[in-house]
């Protein structure tokens, strides 16, 4: 069995993502719901996702109504507090070099977006429902890995744009100094955040109920270091009722 919270992860939260996860699996044990003793930090992402004795793990929104939504119970999702943006859903921030002169991601008709992966909701998906409703398009798309990746080539100049997840840009802003030669241009339309998941067709409640009792005891160090407000419920026709994109221009 596996747990994995890859999806927000670094060294400077790793200890509060284990602090909360001790919480969590004692609270699922608590339930009659075997639980590892640990996290598994290295597991590969893609790999969890699938796997039959996922316990809990976190999962973007474009995979999951994509190809994992049969396969998976989704949970909950998790309130960061973004500011005018509903309990529980995300969005991303269109970034751009602080001495662009360009206003809006309208502007940026024909540039090159960096985008961190071609199933990432908020790195493709959002700013191309962005780009549907405004009447714009990239000429093609650079695909970095990362978040991260995306704000530094966009800084280094490699793209003209990208989509950040705001929770991802919180962090940078926080711990890296790239956000310095990067502004913010504009936003996506809120979506719901990442999904806690669990393997297979299983009741969601125990495990919601297990996550957020989980953050209730956590340390307020370690609360403050996640950014976490609340566990939410997930509602999983919401999160499948979003498009599908094409695959970006490369």
């Amino acid at each position: 069995m596996i747990a994995s919270l890859p999806m927000y992860l670094r060294p400077e939260n790793r200890a509060a993502h284990d602090a909360w996860w001790e919480l969590i699996r004692d609270g699922l044990r608590a339930r009659g719901i075997d639980a590892p003793d640990t996290l598994a930090h290295d597991a590969p992402i893609h790999d969890t996702w699938g796997r039959p004795d996922l316990v809990l793990g976190q999962i973007c929104n474009l995979p999951y109504r994509s190809a994992y939504k049969d396969r998976v119970t989704l949970i909950a999702n998790a309130d960061y507090g973004l500011p005018d943006t509903p309990p529980g859903d995300y969005r991303s921030w269109f970034i751009a070099r602080r001495d662009d002169p360009r206003e809006a991601p309208q502007a940026f008709e024909d540039a090159v977006l960096a985008i961190n992966s071609a199933d990432s909701h908020s790195g493709w998906c959002a700013p191309w429902m962005h780009m549907q409703e405004h009447g714009y398009a990239p000429t093609r798309c650079i695909i970095t890995g990362g978040h991260r990746d995306s704000a530094r080539a966009v800084a280094e100049g490699r793209a003209d744009f990208a989509a950040i997840d705001a929770v991802t840009w919180a962090m940078l802003e926080r711990w890296e100094g790239v956000t310095t030669d990067l502004r913010i241009i504009g936003r996506t339309a809120a979506s719901p955040g990442l999904g806690f998941i669990t393997a297979g067709d299983a009741d969601p409640a125990p495990c919601r109920a297990a996550l957020a009792e989980a953050l209730d005891a956590l340390a307020p160090e370690h609360r403050a270091t996640l950014g976490i407000r609340a566990i939410t419920p997930a509602d999983p026709a919401r999160h499948a009722a979003l498009p599908v994109p094409p695959p970006p221009p490369e």
